[in-house]
């Protein structure tokens, strides 16, 4: 039914615990994954009129959050491995999670987005936003929402 599926994850074990049902569910379906991790944006220190040595450079933060991304890609990809799921990962930069997600999709052209929802509601919601909302309203494909709960 979908042939190439997205999968975002941010790295924290709710999401890691999402993008793990995702391969489940790609491999369930004989799809392809698109794994991702959106960086923030680097940011040059607005608060100093010189940066700090110790500051990092352009260079080495995109470096460093390329780890950081491929890192917390490793667990989806080892896990599509293990499925015989066709995996590729890709590490994006963007104040804009949502619109990152969104846009990269339709470019990797992939026909549904697997991510997860920590259930938010209300006010929680307002306050803290949601990748996940942001994406189902700048989204033209389907996507499947996994609802996840942290353990008790």
């Amino acid at each position: 039914m979908f042939n190439k599926i997205m999968i975002p994850t941010d790295g924290s074990e709710l999401s890691t615990a999402a993008a793990l049902e995702g391969v489940a569910f790609a491999a369930d379906n004989k799809s392809e994954v698109v794994g991702v991790y959106v960086a923030p944006e680097y940011q040059y220190p607005v608060y100093v009129e010189i940066i700090p040595p110790t500051y990092p450079i352009e260079e080495e933060y995109d470096s460093m959050m390329r780890k950081v991304g491929m890192e917390y890609l490793q667990p989806v990809q080892e896990a599509a491995k293990q499925a015989g799921v066709p995996f590729s990962s890709i590490v994006l930069f963007s104040n804009s999670a949502g619109s990152a997600i969104a846009d990269a999709a339709k470019e990797q052209n992939c026909d549904l987005i697997f991510m997860g929802s920590h259930g938010r509601s209300g006010l929680g919601q307002l306050l803290l936003g949601s990748v996940t909302t942001k994406v189902l309203n700048l989204c033209q494909i389907p996507v499947l929402v996994h609802h996840i709960r942290k353990k008790k």
